[in-house]
Parts: C-alpha cells; sequence; structure tokens
C-alpha cells in the first residue's frame, strides 16, 4: 500500500534524521552521529524536501542554514515530539512507584560513589524496582533528556548547553568548587592560588567541551590569559588525579571529588591542592523535564534521595568507605 504524505514526513527515521542535521547543520557530522552514510542522509533529506514541497536547508558558502520552510519544519517536528513525550509520561504515571525503570544519565565526569550507595540502598527496598545508571557526556544527557531517553541527568549547573529551561526543572544536590592540584613546591604553602601562577607547566585537562574544562576556559579568558597548556586528557577524576601525580602535571578537581583524599600521601609525591583565587563554584543537581516527577517511581527516586541525605549529608557520605 503506498504511503501517504503524512506517513513519509512524519516516520520517525524521517524525523530524527532531520533533526540531527538541524542540530549539527553539518552532513558528514550528522551522518556520522546517526550512523549512516552521508550520501544517504542527503537523499532522504531530499525526499522529505520533495514531499513536503520546498527547500528545508540552504547554503551561504560552507555554511548551511535552515530555510523558512525548515525553520517551520522543526518547530513543528519538536512540537511532535513534545506530545509523544508527554503521552509517555501520561501512560508511565499511573505505574506504581516501586517497580519498574528507572534511567538516569550522569555527567561522566561527577563522582558516583553516593549515588551507588543510594542505588545499592533503594534495591534493597524495592527490589522490583530497576535502576539504569548510564555514564554520559554532556551533549549526550542533553540529547537524552530531549529525546525521553533518560528519566534525571546528573550534572553541573549551570551549564550552557541548556538553551531553554523552559520545559525542564532542577533539584539542587550540593553546592561544589575547584581545587587546583599542583607540583610547584613555592605554592606548597598557600591556600588559595591565582590563575596567572598556574601556567608553570602543562595541564591534564578534560576533553574539550566537557563541563570543567569550558568554565576553566571561561575563566581564563575573563582573566584575560591563555589557556594551560594540555598534556593529556581524560574523562574522569581518578585518571586524572593519577596521570597528574605520576607525570608532574598541574590539573583542577571538584573539591567534592577531593574530599576523602589523602593529603600526606600526595604532599610525599610533590602534589599539593589548593583553591584557585578566584574561586570557581557551580552546583550539582537533578535535572529532569518538568512532569517526569509527576511519574511515581521518578516522584518517589527523587523524595527517596532526599531522605537519604537528610540521615548524612552529601560530603559526608563521600568520606564513607562502606
Amino acid at each position: 500500500m503506498k504511503k501517504t504524505k503524512q506517513e513519509n514526513i512524519f516516520s520517525s527515521k524521517t524525523l530524527s534524521y532531520f533533526l540531527q542535521l538541524a542540530e549539527t547543520m553539518n552532513y558528514t557530522q550528522a551522518a556520522q552521529i546517526l550512523g549512516i552514510t552521508q550520501p544517504a542522509l542527503t537523499q532522504q533529506i531530499k525526499k522529505l524536501e520533495k514531499t513536503v514541497g520546498a527547500p528545508l536547508f540552504y547554503s551561504i558558502g560552507k555554511k548551511l542554514k535552515l530555510s523558512s520552510a525548515g525553520n517551520i519544519m522543526l518547530k513543528s517536528t519538536k512540537d511532535i515530539y513534545e506530545i509523544l513525550n508527554q503521552t509517555a509520561d501520561e501512560i508511565e504515571q499511573s505505574n506504581s512507584a516501586s517497580t519498574g525503570d528507572i534511567n538516569i544519565g550522569v555527567l561522566s565526569s561527577i563522582q558516583v560513589k553516593v549515588f551507588e550507595k543510594f542505588i545499592a540502598q533503594l534495591y534493597k527496598k524495592n527490589p522490583e524496582l530497576k535502576v539504569n545508571l548510564r555514564m554520559l557526556t554532556r551533549k549526550e544527557i542533553w540529547e537524552s533528556l530531549e529525546n525521553n531517553r533518560i528519566d534525571l541527568a546528573i550534572m553541573y549547573l549551570p551549564d550552557s548547553s541548556i538553551k531553554n529551561w523552559k520545559p525542564y526543572e532542577a533539584q539542587k544536590i550540593m553546592s561544589d568548587d575547584l581545587m587546583y592540584i599542583h607540583h610547584n613546591e613555592k605554592l606548597a604553602g598557600k591556600d588559595k592560588i591565582k590563575f596567572k601562577d598556574t601556567l608553570d607547566r602543562p595541564w591534564v585537562t578534560y576533553p574539550e567541551d566537557y563541563f570543567l574544562d569550558s568554565i576553566l576556559k571561561t575563566e581564563y579568558k575573563d582573566q584575560l590569559l591563555d589557556n594551560p597548556k594540555s598534556g593529556a586528557c581524560f574523562s574522569t577524576p581518578d585518571q586524572i588525579l593519577r596521570f597528574a601525580v605520576n607525570t608532574g602535571l598541574n590539573t583542577a578537581l571538584p573539591s567534592s571529588f577531593m574530599i576523602d583524599k589523602d593529603v600526606k600521601t600526595l604532599e610525599d609525591n610533590n602534589t599539593w591542592v589548593a583553591r584557585l583565587n578566584p574561586n570557581i563554584n557551580f552546583d550539582l543537581a537533578f535535572v529532569y523535564r518538568s512532569n517526569k516527577k509527576m511519574i511515581p517511581r521518578v516522584g518517589s527516586f527523587l523524595d527517596e534521595f532526599d531522605a537519604f541525605l537528610d540521615e548524612e549529608d552529601y560530603l559526608s557520605r563521600l568520606k564513607d568507605n562502606y
């Protein structure tokens, strides 16, 4: 049977291809993310344009732009996804608070020990409730929130990658800041170190576009300084600290990560810890679509986590070894 015009436009594959190209504005990059060839993507977009009867994109030099029709299509596509997401959430809201799945995306630079403890405690209480926790990049977290692949994100805020906060809410977990890890014996006794004094040697850093990499670059720019030269990149704080100690490179890591580290052992390895001046502060928070808390298991998860921290606060739990 021949597909209708609506079926041609609104197939899930067609919409996902269009959205990804509208997000990246680059055929090669969009095709790589989608796992298809560039010619296949080009063909799908041309089919969509033929169906709607108007070009959706145009080029200025090497830059791809959305046409007027493309902007209309983008708004309509996002509206469709929002309706589908709301429908899925309304169905889920009738489910039990103690059964089913909760999908959580965690920024890969975050220490997850406290969340692991909580999830283990929650499992003992509700073994029919399955928590799926995945470590993701900022881009992956945002896309997963947008496409309803995760119920909750655990991330640092404020995050400039979130452009539209209207459909979202945040629940603060704790306030954090950055600690400077260095090997300069002349600065060993200082509690605070100015940014201009952190450029004596290369750094081990988070990958480009990670949250902490971005806020550090912003601060160096504000201080009218060059960014530290990166000698290596790793995605987790454990990897970064080990590499810094073993190679003598500088770095900066969250206070929450450094809280349970043995300062004496670090100093024995010619490694010292201080705050940056000016200090860099940020919050750790749950982020979720506003209606997610109406789903019984998600709302119950957030309430139980609050109760978990009422018994013992986040930083104290980080120090515990159980």
